[in-house]
């Protein structure tokens, strides 16, 4: 892993504790070499525009729920493409969706890339793997 890599954060916004949890176990094995950084709504996503305004490091990736609370996660997505922080940050819809009409709007509000999460458990790890490797280890960020 590149140098400049090590220490970047991933940030994770989802409002399902549940959801959340499984998501930060599934992510254990990154935190050895990146923080997950957890905003439990819309508003709470909106709040990082700010930061990393101010400087502090922009995720490798943002994990985005699309059924958020405050503001739901196609609004949110839409900001950070519209704001000069955030517009080239990769952003994966990480939805309980599988609906086509969902991941159509997701697209063309700017999603680099739209998963379901699976149900189980073990499938979900296995899914927050792949996204960990390609994103994280594969992809080249900004």
């Amino acid at each position: 892993m590149e140098p400049c890599l090590i220490g970047r954060p991933v940030l994770l916004v989802e409002d399902n504790p549940l959801d959340a949890d499984l998501t930060m176990r599934a992510l254990r094995p990154l935190l050895a070499t990146h923080p997950v950084h957890l905003a439990r709504d819309g508003e709470a996503a909106l709040a990082w525009l700010a930061r990393w305004e101010a400087g502090e490091p922009k995720p490798l990736v943002v994990l985005l729920d699309l059924n958020l609370p405050r503001v739901n996660g196609i609004e949110v997505l839409k900001a950070f493409r519209a704001h000069p922080a955030a517009r080239l940050i990769p952003v994966v819809i990480l939805s309980t969706s599988s609906q086509d009409s969902d991941a159509d709007e997701a697209y063309r509000a700017g999603a680099n890339s739209f998963v379901v999460k699976p149900v189980q458990a073990e499938a979900f790890a296995d899914v927050a793997a792949h996204i960990e490797r390609y994103w994280c280890r594969l992809n080249r960020p900004v």
